[in-house]
């Protein structure tokens, strides 16, 4: 026989109550949160700092332009030329806009973005980080580098502090501020994929940073900054087959970039050096057997600085002045950076022999070789 206790109700009843306060107070235990002291973040783990450095110098630049009018199907019927005239079914006037992004490298307010931002615009507006605006002046353009410059007259404007150029190596964080799709401004975080990229046909000189930063339309101009907030670049454009981000985005250096302003601030322009040939990358045999670095000339430009000096098609250059020629970018690029006029010692291979021929170097017409 199994022996049961009994129980009386009212011991029952406080029992039953007793079990519904521990399981309410276990219930709060269980739900309550715990609220402890947040952790310090390492640099590593955020970069609010860098951004917050960086975006106030970031604008984003808005441009109209007005675009082809198509005449009126009517205006060739003689028919409703003679109720309404020619003047009654003219289309109204078109106008296109396009937005991109801009990087304020000065206190007095020079914006620097890419020239097919504002290419053919006739109203350039630039937007400020804070909500100021104000219409912006063109100061000058080189499209060689995809580059232009503006002039922004609003007071208090923030500059972007400049990186060292050698600062940036493959694998450093990075981040891309700019206005993507209208959307406002916005920042993505990648690392340097590559530097000195070049041979893509985007510009006629080409010496891009390569990123993974997110970079889609809108950033263009925008700024590239690294982990301390500082620009490493100008974003130029991404590798895409389908208009959105690849995870390929090329920038153009500081260094490259901060030059074409000064030139385009003191002169309106950028003056190059120009040699006047047409060449392509070659190695040919030395006396001792062992290949030498060169570029060939496969074409001499009638009455240029080369045909002047006496330089011919066939002829390998291997050296510019004190430069040996093993890269034919670095060596077009090493003219270009020359004022005209300079004279400049070359030196190469002609018919299996030395040769070495003194060029004044001229200036490069737009559109022009090396």
């Amino acid at each position: 026989m199994q022996f049961i206790k009994a129980m009386t109700v009212p011991a029952l009843v406080g029992l039953v109550v007793g079990l519904s306060v521990l399981l309410v107070d276990a219930r709060r235990t269980l739900v309550e949160p715990v609220v402890r002291a947040p952790a310090p973040l390492s640099a590593g783990e955020t970069y609010a700092a860098a951004v917050a450095r960086a975006a106030p110098a970031v604008v984003n630049i808005y441009t109209r332009k007005r675009v082809a009018e198509l005449p009126h199907p009517l205006l060739s019927d003689p028919f409703f030329q003679r109720f309404f005239g020619s003047r009654g079914l003219q289309t109204p006037e078109q106008r296109e806009s396009s937005l991109g992004s801009g990087v304020i490298m000065t206190a007095d307010g020079y914006v620097l973005t890419n020239h097919h931002v504002i290419a053919d615009a006739e109203e350039i507006l630039i937007l400020l980080r804070d909500g100021r605006q104000s219409p912006a002046r063109l100061v000058g353009v080189d499209p060689e580098t995809d580059l232009a410059v503006l002039q922004v007259d609003i007071a208090g404007v923030q500059p972007i502090e400049w990186a060292p150029q050698e600062t940036v190596r493959v694998g450093d964080v990075v981040l891309a501020i700019g206005n993507p799709f209208g959307v406002g401004q916005t920042v993505t975080m990648g690392i340097v994929g590559a530097t000195g990229r070049h041979g893509l046909g985007l510009n006629t000189y080409e010496n891009f940073i390569q990123t993974d930063a997110a970079i889609n339309p809108g950033n263009s101009g925008g700024a590239l900054v690294d982990s301390q907030g500082r620009l490493v670049g100008i974003n130029t454009a991404i590798y895409s087959r389908n208009g959105g981000s690849m995870g390929l985005g090329f920038a153009i250096p500081t260094p490259i970039a901060a030059g074409v302003m000064q030139a385009l601030l003191e002169r309106g322009q950028v003056v190059r050096g120009w040699l006047g040939i047409e060449a392509r990358q070659v190695a040919v045999p030395s006396v001792g057997g062992a290949p030498i670095q060169g570029i060939l000339v496969t074409r001499v430009i009638a009455g240029g600085p080369a045909d002047l000096a006496g330089l011919l098609a066939g002829d390998v250059i291997t050296g510019l002045g004190d430069l040996a020629v093993a890269d034919g970018r670095a060596a077009m690029d090493r003219i270009a950076q020359m004022s005209p006029g300079t004279p400049v010692e070359v030196t190469g291979v002609r018919a299996g022999g030395p040769f070495q021929a003194r060029v004044v170097l001229g200036r490069r017409p737009r559109a022009a070789t090396g």
